[in-house]
């Protein structure tokens, strides 16, 4: 009667497969460890500590703007916290009135008819550009796509000075509002268009089939269909787009100037660093109003904006 006799395993082997349970731990430990240390409660502590003095001269600037100018020009700010003094709102009074130094009412108006058109209009065209990109197939299409996703490269002061060109001796749209809608714009659409397009590609290509079935042309598709769909997509943008054109004096100083009737606030704030560096509480006030509407923007949808960049990345 024959017996089995077990197969003789190399020692290579059998180390190697002895071993594959340690690796995977330590592959698994290395993992924990690294989620343990962003997690932990020191990492929770230099993260309030860098957000502390990160805040600092903003909270700075905020005591600033209230306080009286005799108190700016004796002492700093903090001080305030320790000896009794009067705060005010003459500041922004002064600031913001009209036939005062600062004269940030008109500026501020103009950022703001600034701002939502140029916020508006590249999410418009990026929309459709994404669409087409997307979901609608033509000779050259991704070799076109590439071009754009390219131009984002391309600095945008390389084209200022010919831009300023076009305006002012071809078109005779210089120091108006025309410019800088159409200079944001163009500035903006290679990034609209590529975040747009990546999350629609994402969207189940059903959907557009059974529309189509249903005989639903392009039109009806994109503004039906997936327009409800772009919401975080395009409220993500929207806010990084709102947020980039206030804040903008590059764009603004090339083709506006210090034009009252045009210019955004943040040329005039400039303006107010340069001359009215002694004047701390005008400075300090209308730095406060400029930077006030983007900041609670920000505060307010914020949830929109993370919820936006995640959508592009993730499935399901």
């Amino acid at each position: 009667m024959s017996t089995l006799e077990p197969t003789a395993v190399p020692e290579k082997v059998t180390s190697e497969m002895a071993d594959a349970p340690k690796k995977q731990k330590r592959h698994k430990s290395a993992a924990g460890d690294a989620a343990r240390a962003i997690s932990s409660p020191w990492a929770s502590l230099i993260a309030v500590v860098i957000a502390v003095l990160w805040t600092i001269p903003t909270i700075g600037l905020l005591v600033t703007s209230f306080r009286k100018p005799i108190d700016i020009n004796r002492s700093g700010w903090w001080t305030s916290f320790f000896s009794p003094q009067s705060y005010t709102l003459s500041n922004y009074e002064q600031a913001l009135a009209p036939g005062s130094s600062a004269g940030l009412g008109q500026y501020f108006i103009n950022t703001i008819v600034i701002t939502i058109p140029a916020v508006v209009l590249p999410i418009f065209l990026a929309s459709l550009a994404a669409y087409a990109f997307a979901w609608m197939p033509f000779p050259g299409r991704d070799a076109l796509f590439v071009a754009v996703f390219a131009l984002q490269i391309v600095p945008l002061q390389v084209a200022l000075i010919p831009l300023l060109d076009i305006y002012v001796n071809t078109l005779g749209i210089g120091a108006s509002y025309w410019s800088v809608w159409l200079s944001h714009t163009i500035f903006a659409l290679p990034l609209a268009t590529f975040l747009i397009h990546n999350f629609m590609r994402e969207l189940p290509g059903e959907l557009m089939e059974a529309a189509r079935v249903d005989g639903a042309g392009h039109v009806t598709i994109f503004f039906k269909i997936l327009l409800p769909l772009l919401t975080p997509a395009i409220a993500a943008f929207g806010i990084f787009q709102f947020l980039w054109v206030w804040n903008d004096l590059l764009v603004s100083l090339v083709f506006l100037g210090g034009t009252p009737d045009v210019a955004p606030i943040t040329v005039r704030v400039a303006e107010l660093s340069g001359t009215r560096g002694s004047a701390w509480y005008l400075l300090s006030a209308g730095a406060f109003i400029s930077m006030i509407v983007p900041v609670a923007v920000f505060l307010a949808l914020q949830r929109y904006f993370v919820r936006g960049l995640l959508a592009g990345g993730l499935k399901g």
